[in-house]
């Protein structure tokens, strides 16, 4: 099965990170976001990876273009120009990475790389959040309905503390509570090749169009995650997974790259 992930926006409200470099790449623990989001999909078994490029897309086909000499031990021969490898800690990966536009939308982005989904069915999420989904039982979930397609619905943190009062005397803190109660899109989907005959171009969001008309038809699916869910959308969202990262055993999951 394929995980297909959105890598081609502007990243506008991370401008301070995202003027040189795209979204995907703005580091966790020195390690691009996007590469977080793969091992996710990877520790529950799937590693064939479609990655939709667009805004700075090159930095990203660089990235991986060396990913794997930044992760083995070489020897170079500069008279004979050759090199021979040592040792290599590779990642059973496979990655393919398309230009989907640089004025593409989400939809628009997807749609794009429909004649590269050969199984019917395949996972799709956006690269700039993480989770501790279980990405198997989200399949399962997905194979246990009808429709065509699933979605991780989520509760959104707080963004801020919150006080409990009884009159004008504060009772205690309350540190960062959910939000209302409501749940929200997380942006882990798993889909049926039928999602594509939603999709009418590069000028479709995917978020509106697609998933009303699906909601419309009764082809849409929910799966309740209660866990760790976490956009980086802000500069404080990075700092706020940094330090998470930097504690040691991060919520969404070790990486070893």
């Amino acid at each position: 099965m394929k995980a297909v992930i959105l890598a081609g926006g502007f990243g506008s409200r991370l401008a301070e990170m995202t003027d040189e470099i795209p979204k995907p790449m703005v580091e966790i623990g020195g390690i691009p976001i996007l590469v977080h989001i793969m091992a996710i999909y990877a520790r529950h078994g799937v590693t064939d990876f479609v990655i939709c490029c667009g805004y700075k897309g090159h930095y990203i086909k660089e990235y991986f273009s060396r990913f794997w000499l930044n992760r083995s031990d070489v020897t170079f021969s500069l008279a004979e120009n050759t090199h021979r490898v040592l040792d290599s800690k590779a990642l059973d990966w496979n990655i393919t990475l398309i230009d989907t536009g640089k004025e593409s939308m989400t939809g628009g982005r997807l749609k794009r790389v429909s004649h590269l989904i050969d199984d019917d069915t395949f996972c799709f999420t956006y690269g700039d959040g993480v989770a501790d989904i279980d990405i198997g039982k989200t399949i399962e979930f997905h194979n246990s309905h009808s429709g065509i397609a699933s979605m991780i619905a989520v509760r959104p943190p707080g963004r801020f503390g919150a006080l409990a009062l009884e009159g004008t005397s504060v009772k205690k803190f309350i540190e960062k509570p959910q939000g209302d109660g409501s749940f929200i899109n997380g942006g882990f989907f798993v889909l049926d090749k039928k999602v594509f005959d939603y999709i009418e171009g590069d000028s479709t969001v995917w978020e509106k169009g697609p998933l009303e008309k699906m909601a419309q038809d009764k082809e849409l699916f929910a799966y309740r995650h209660e866990g760790f869910w976490q956009p980086m959308d802000t500069l404080r969202d990075n700092r706020f997974l940094n330090d998470l990262w930097n504690q040691g055993n991060p919520p969404w999951g070790p990486i070893d790259v």
